[in-house]
């Protein structure tokens, strides 16, 4: 199996998996509570959201903690299903740009399974020491449900 580090920008098919993975990764962290290592994976990347912008891993890290609510078990209790992926590869000069769609599903013992969220993820993606990793993430929100139970009060979606 074929890691991230083992895909050259001239191969724009492993180049297109590697960034579907790096897509993958993040909503899996995410779901998972894993703030850090979400900050890790955009760690050389601009975040930007309705929340404003963060970038590096620590800081990335922070935006996650302070707006996002986490449960008993760790989480958040969302699964994002990241659909639609459009992956541009331009091989020569090592970058990538990516868009796709995401829908955020939220329950809890008192909260039937209900779609909280949906919008847009808006990527660019560079080729550094053979790896590929975001340079770039940007959330548009396009249907609001509701986040009461997802996001800090003080923050938006």
């Amino acid at each position: 199996m074929l890691g991230v580090s083992d895909l050259t920008p001239a191969d724009p098919a492993s180049a297109c998996r590697a960034i579907e993975n790096l897509i993958a990764s993040y909503a899996d962290r995410v779901d998972e509570g894993e703030f850090a290592g979400v900050g890790k994976l955009l760690a050389h990347a601009i975040f930007t959201g309705s929340a404003g912008s963060a970038s590096g891993a620590d800081e990335i890290e922070q935006t996650l903690r302070d707006n996002v609510i986490v449960y008993e078990d760790g989480t958040p209790r969302t699964k994002h299903v990241v659909t639609n992926i459009a992956i541009e590869v331009d091989a020569e000069a090592g970058t990538a740009s990516a868009r796709s769609y995401f829908t955020v599903l939220q329950a809890l013992p008192d909260l039937p399974l209900q779609i909280i969220v949906s919008g847009r993820y808006l990527d660019r993606f560079e080729h550094h020491d053979g790896q590929w990793r975001f340079a770039e993430r940007r959330v548009r929100t396009d249907l609001l449900g509701d986040v009461s139970r997802h996001l800090r009060p003080a923050s938006d979606p």
